[in-house]
C-alpha cells in the first residue's frame, strides 16, 4: 500500500519509479500484479485524439471607451459573448461565416501559435459602455487570460464506426465508405488514460494532468459521463462511458498537442492532447496499468443507420492489426487518434515527474459511480 504523498516525496527526492502505459503491459508479460505494484509508483498515459467539446475563454481587456461586447467574432469565426463586457467564449466547432472549412479550433491554434488574430465586436451601446464597435487584432500576449475549458475530453473508450450504405458518409469519425469497406477508431487502447483506471480510483476533480503540451486539471466530470456501460472480465466497459472535463492556461500550451482539423462535408473540430499519471497504490491498481490491447474491447456501430446499431465488438489489438472481421466481412481499419503523439506525450509526462517538475495530486472530489446519459425527447 502507498499513498499519493508517499509518492510525491519519492519524487522529491527523484526516486520514484515511473513507466509509461504501454512500458507497464510490456512488464505485465512476465511480472504480477504484486511485482509491479512493488516496482512501480507512477504509470503515465496519453491521448491524441478529435474532441469536439472544446473551447477557449478569453478575455480580451477593456477599449477605451469602454465596449459591452455583444456580437463578437475572431477571425470572422462567431465567439459567444453573453458573459460580460470582454469576456467571451469560442467553441472549437464553430465555423467562419465565410469559410467553412475554418472555424474556433483553427483560432485557437493561431493563438496559441502566437499569430494575430482579427477581433470584431459589436454592441448597443449603454451610459457606462459607449463605444458600438471595434474593430483590432490580438494575440495571446495582448489578451488578459486564455485558457481551455473543454466539457468533454478524453472519452474512456469510444465506439468503433462503419457505414452499411450504398454510398459514403461524411462523419465526425471520418469518411466512412459504403458496404462496410472501411473502418475508423479514436482510442489509443492501453496508452488511454481512463482505461488505465477504469474504475476511476485515482482521478477526480482536481487531478493535476498533462494537457496541450502544459500542466492542466479536471475541473469536473464530463458531459455525456457514462458509468452503466456493461464491462468486461478487467472492469473495461465496451463504448463510450466516462469522460473529463478539464482547464488549462492556452498561452503555455503547445500547437503540437493542440490541432484545429477539418472533417470533409461534417465540419470543424480539434485534436486535443492529454496525458494523466496513474499512482501505483496497491495491488489492484497495478492489474488495472497491466491491460493490454489485446485485452481492450470496444464495439463496432453502424453509423449508416440513424439508430445507430452495435453490431460487433472487437479488441484494441484486432484494430491495430489493420483489420477487422464484422458479419463475415474483412473490414479495413484506421484510427483518427495518433499513437506516435500518445506516446509522446506519456513520455513527456513521465520526464517531468521523473525530474521532479510535475507532482501528483490527491482529488478533492471523486467522480460520480453511478450516471448514465439521457436523449432529448420532443415536448410541447
Amino acid at each position: 500500500m502507498k499513498t499519493i504523498e508517499q509518492i510525491n516525496e519519492k519524487i522529491r527526492r527523484g526516486e520514484a519509479a515511473v513507466f509509461t502505459a504501454e512500458e507497464v503491459s510490456k512488464m505485465a508479460e512476465s511480472m504480477s500484479p504484486a511485482e509491479i505494484a512493488r516496482k512501480a509508483d507512477v504509470v503515465t498515459t496519453g491521448t491524441f485524439g478529435p474532441m469536439c467539446s472544446s473551447g477557449a475563454f478569453i478575455n480580451f481587456g477593456h477599449y477605451n471607451p469602454p465596449i459591452r461586447m455583444e456580437e463578437v467574432s475572431l477571425n470572422d469565426v462567431p465567439v459567444y459573448a453573453g458573459i460580460a463586457a470582454v469576456d467571451s467564449y469560442i467553441g472549437a466547432t464553430s465555423e467562419s461565416t465565410f469559410d467553412e472549412t475554418y472555424g474556433g479550433a483553427h483560432v485557437i491554434e493561431d493563438l496559441i501559435a502566437g499569430r494575430d488574430v482579427k477581433l470584431k465586436a459589436r454592441a448597443k451601446g449603454t451610459d457606462c459602455y459607449p463605444t458600438r464597435e471595434v474593430q483590432t487584432v490580438i494575440n495571446k500576449e495582448s489578451v488578459n487570460e486564455f485558457y481551455l475549458f473543454n466539457p468533454r475530453n478524453a472519452y474512456q473508450n469510444y465506439p468503433a464506426a462503419v457505414n452499411s450504405r450504398k454510398s459514403a458518409i461524411y462523419t465526425y469519425m471520418g469518411t466512412l465508405m459504403p458496404h462496410m469497406e472501411n473502418a475508423t477508431y479514436a482510442t489509443s487502447g492501453e496508452l488511454s488514460p481512463l482505461l488505465n483506471d477504469p474504475a476511476l480510483r485515482t482521478i477526480g476533480i482536481g487531478t493535476r494532468i498533462f494537457l496541450g503540451g502544459t500542466e492542466g486539471y479536471v475541473s469536473w466530470y464530463g458531459t455525456q459521463f457514462n458509468t452503466r456501460k456493461e464491462k468486461n472480465a478487467y472492469g473495461i466497459p465496451a463504448g463510450n462511458a466516462a469522460t473529463l472535463a478539464v482547464i488549462g492556461n492556452a498561452k503555455e500550451m503547445s500547437t503540437d498537442y493542440i490541432r484545429a482539423a477539418y472533417f470533409e462535408k461534417y465540419g470543424v473540430s480539434i485534436f486535443i492532447g492529454i496525458g494523466i499519471p496513474i499512482p501505483i497504490l496497491d495491488e489492484d491498481m497495478a492489474r488495472a496499468v497491466s491491460i493490454r490491447n489485446s485485452q481492450i474491447e470496444t464495439v463496432v456501430v453502424d453509423y449508416g443507420r440513424t439508430d445507430k446499431p452495435v453490431i460487433g465488438k472487437v479488441t484494441y489489438d484486432q484494430l491495430r492489426s489493420g483489420s477487422i472481421y464484422i458479419q463475415g466481412k474483412q473490414v479495413k481499419t484506421g484510427p483518427l487518434s495518433s499513437l506516435e503523439k500518445a506516446r509522446k506525450i506519456a513520455a513527456e509526462l513521465k520526464r517531468w515527474i521523473e525530474e521532479g517538475t510535475f507532482l501528483l495530486t490527491q482529488p478533492v472530489e471523486m467522480l460520480p459511480k453511478d450516471s448514465f446519459v439521457r436523449g432529448l425527447e420532443q415536448r410541447s
